[in-house]
């Protein structure tokens, strides 16, 4: 086993978390659009049974954990809409669309601004194991969000950048993109797998996260080797 019980529970659980605020924020965003279908669904909802998707929530994720596979990979149950009931049917599933990565933005930034704060306080702490877990829990939630946040954003379908993508491509060009529909997941498997696509933009908006969150306090050396 490569990783520890306390390890994989701890990085389930962030998981499961940020992936039930992506999908309650793409649901809370479709319905503040005019379509109420989420909602209705019970999908604007932090209830992991409501967004649980078995392959890709469950199998996947703890799959990767107990083996150390080196991309942690899950999706939750897609929110869907009906576009008829949006109030602007070409900019709304755009709006939709960033919500979710968005999310996962605010908590990556909500979890940076309690790292600083423990951070701050490191030096008084007489717990260090309270500190170690503290820091575990909320730098593997950073880890988490800033993975999801730049998956999904990949201009790829069926994932949310793509549906960002959309709105400003012709329709030749949207047609031409549909056609390998079937294919999509594949294809996007073998970018992700053999390209740092993924690798570079985390490492930099990660670095950038935790520079704010330690940046002269007493664990600052800890993370920089300094």
């Amino acid at each position: 086993m490569q990783n520890s019980i306390a390890d994989i529970v701890i990085s389930y659980m962030c998981l499961l978390f940020s992936l039930c605020v992506h999908e309650a924020s793409h649901a809370a965003m479709a319905d503040r659009c005019g379509d109420p279908t989420g909602r209705l669904l019970g999908r604007i909802s932090l209830n992991p049974i409501r967004h649980a998707d078995p392959l890709g929530t469950v199998i996947l994720p703890l799959l990767a954990m107990f083996t150390g596979f080196r991309f942690l990979f899950g999706w939750a149950k897609p929110v869907p809409f009906n576009p008829r009931n949006l109030r602007n049917r070409r900019r709304d599933p755009v709006l939709i669309a960033l919500a979710g990565p968005a999310s996962n933005l605010l908590v990556a930034l909500s979890a940076a601004v309690v790292l600083r704060v423990v951070a701050m306080l490191a030096g008084n702490m007489d717990a260090p194991d309270v500190l170690g877990l503290i820091l575990s829990i909320f730098i593997t939630l950073v880890g988490v969000n800033v993975m999801l946040l730049v998956f999904n954003l990949i201009p790829f379908p069926p994932l949310d950048g793509y549906h960002v993508l959309d709105y400003f491509l012709p329709p030749a060009a949207r047609e031409a993109v549909e056609r390998f529909g079937p294919y999509s997941m594949l294809l996007l498997m073998l970018i992700v797998f053999n390209t740092q696509i993924l690798q570079t933009p985390m490492h930099w908006l990660m670095n950038g996260i935790f520079f704010l969150s330690f940046a002269g306090t007493p664990l600052y050396s800890a993370f920089t080797g300094g």
